[in-house]
């Protein structure tokens, strides 16, 4: 079957008569077509989607990432074409149905990198960036106020996301630099073999602070036990997550950066 696109003649060619399905898992609201051996990934041209082939080649020799067969801008649309990772999704019911197993597999994906040596990593993306990038995200409208935490808005949140980034910037906890994902939820780290296996969506990886990992991990982990996107599974606890880590959880620091997350 035949991609039914128009696509740039490089990576048209690359996938010319080849069978394909769409990936509709996550909310990064990029268009994916997932083929045997590779994935075409098609999202506005921005910053983020710049910086993603950016990053996946700097990580190649360092975390099992994809590996990228070509990318190009055109007509205001980035495509990037990878190469497509071996294994299956965290947020498989394989893992979902067995927390003994999948929570140590998640902590030793986040430790794997933040042991990145980052003093070269080619991007930065400190709280201060992602401050005026959600700054932009309110200002043009771009900010959902109903697939968000239960309390985030109403009478035991916010007004409104104006009022969340206000309190965003008033609020800024110390850094903790390490190299962080950016989005590291359930669907972008896979597993293969009792291993990590791949890192998926590196938009947003630069050098960040840890608990920008931890929080969107916790989250991820939260809702795809309690029955958000599919079956409940009652045996996943996420503080669990700060137990295979080794660390105690600043409950601050995570509520923060939750609350950042809803902004974009």
């Amino acid at each position: 079957m035949p991609v039914p696109l128009q696509l740039p003649a490089a990576i048209g060619r690359q996938l010319e008569n080849k069978p394909y399905t769409r990936n509709t898992t996550g909310l990064s609201g990029a268009g994916v077509l997932m083929f045997d051996d590779r994935v075409l990934k098609m999202a506005p041209a921005d910053r983020t989607s710049a910086r993603e082939a950016r990053m996946m080649e700097w990580l190649a020799d360092k975390l099992p990432v994809p590996k990228v067969l070509h990318s190009c801008v055109e007509k205001d649309t980035s495509f990037l074409l990878m190469s497509r990772l071996e294994g299956e999704m965290a947020c498989h019911e394989r893992y979902m149905s067995r927390p003994g197993v999948l929570i140590p597999l998640l902590a030793e994906g986040l430790t794997r990198l933040w042991q990145v040596d980052a003093r070269d990593c080619p991007c930065r993306f400190s709280l201060e960036d992602r401050l005026l990038l959600a700054e932009d995200n309110v200002l043009h409208g771009r900010c959902e106020t109903e697939n968000v935490e239960k309390d985030t808005y109403g009478p035991k949140g916010f007004r409104d996301p104006a009022h969340l980034l206000q309190w965003l910037k008033d609020h800024r906890p110390p850094m903790d630099p390490v190299l962080s994902h950016g989005d590291f939820c359930l669907p972008n780290v896979f597993f293969k073999d009792g291993q990590v296996s791949g890192y998926l969506d590196l938009g947003f990886c630069a050098v960040a602070d840890r608990y920008q990992d931890i929080a969107l991990c916790w989250r991820s982990l939260m809702h795809n036990a309690d029955g958000t996107y599919g079956p409940v599974y009652p045996g996943i606890d996420p503080d669990d997550l700060f137990r295979a880590l080794g660390i105690t959880p600043d409950r601050e620091k995570l509520r923060y950066y939750i609350l950042l997350d809803e902004l974009f």
